[in-house]
C-alpha cells in the first residue's frame, strides 16, 4: 500500500502520466478554510483516507444494500464516471489516485500516448469485472505502484488499511459530486456541484465528508 503524502502521489501520478501542471496537496484540515489557502482552485479531486468505523460501516452497507451487483454501469456510453472495483491486494490508494485523475476535468491533464491514457482508453467500453481485469493484469500500473510502494511511512498506511482505513476519491463530473471507492459496489453520487464550487466547497465537504 502506498502512503497518502502528495510526494508520493505526485510521483505516481506523474509515472503513469499525469501532467506536471496538476499536482496533489497536503489537507491540513476540512474544518478551518484557512487551512486551504494553500491549494490552487478549482481542487479537482479530493483524496482521503477514511477509518472504516461501526458507524461508517453501517452506513456504507446501508447504502450498497439494493445496489445492483455487478455495477452495471461499467462500459455503457453514458457512464458518467470511470470505476473501478478493486481486486489488488493493498492497492486501494493507487486505485484511489487513479479514480481522482481520469475523471472529470483532471482528464484534460493526462499525458497523450501515456500509460494513464491507455489505461482509460482500455476500460472505457469494458464491464465491471473485465475492467477490473484489465487493470490487474496490466503491467505498467502494477510497476508504477510498486515503484512507489515503500516511499515514505508506507507501513503505517499499511496498518490503516488492515485496520479498516479505505482511501475515498471525491470527483466533480457533470456537475455532481461523486465519491469513489473500490471496494463499494459502484460510484456514488453525492449531489449536485454549482459551476463555481469544486471538491473543497462547503457543500461538496458536506456531501462528501458529512
Amino acid at each position: 500500500m502506498i502512503e497518502n503524502n502528495p510526494d508520493v502521489m505526485n510521483q505516481l501520478a506523474a509515472k503513469l502520466g499525469l501532467s506536471p501542471e496538476l499536482q496533489f496537496y497536503d489537507v491540513y484540515s476540512l474544518d478551518d478554510p484557512s487551512q486551504l489557502t494553500h491549494i490552487p482552485r478549482p481542487a479537482l479531486a479530493l483524496l482521503v483516507i477514511i477509518p472504516l468505523t461501526p458507524a461508517w460501516d453501517q452506513s456504507r452497507k446501508a447504502e450498497d444494500a439494493n445496489k445492483e451487483e455487478p455495477y452495471p454501469g461499467s462500459g455503457r456510453p453514458d457512464e458518467p464516471v470511470i470505476w473501478f472495483k478493486q481486486t489488488i491486494g493493498h492497492a486501494c490508494g493507487s486505485i484511489g489516485l487513479l479514480h481522482s485523475v481520469i475523471n472529470g476535468p483532471a482528464v484534460d491533464f493526462i499525458t497523450p500516448g501515456s500509460d494513464l491514457e491507455t489505461i482509460r482508453n482500455l476500460a472505457i467500453p469494458l464491464d465491471m469485472n473485465k475492467r477490473a481485469k484489465m487493470l490487474y493484469n496490466n503491467e505498467a500500473f502494477e510497476v508504477a505502484h510498486k515503484s512507489v510502494e515503500q516511499t515514505g511511512e508506507s507501513d503505517a498506511n499499511l496498518m490503516d488499511e488492515r485496520n479498516g482505513g479505505h482511501f475515498v476519491s471525491f470527483v466533480k463530473s457533470g456537475g455532481k459530486l461523486w465519491e469513489l471507492e473500490g471496494s463499494r459496489k459502484g460510484p456514488l453520487e453525492r449531489g449536485d456541484l454549482a459551476e463555481n464550487e469544486d471538491v473543497l466547497s462547503p457543500r461538496a465537504l458536506d456531501m462528501g465528508i458529512g
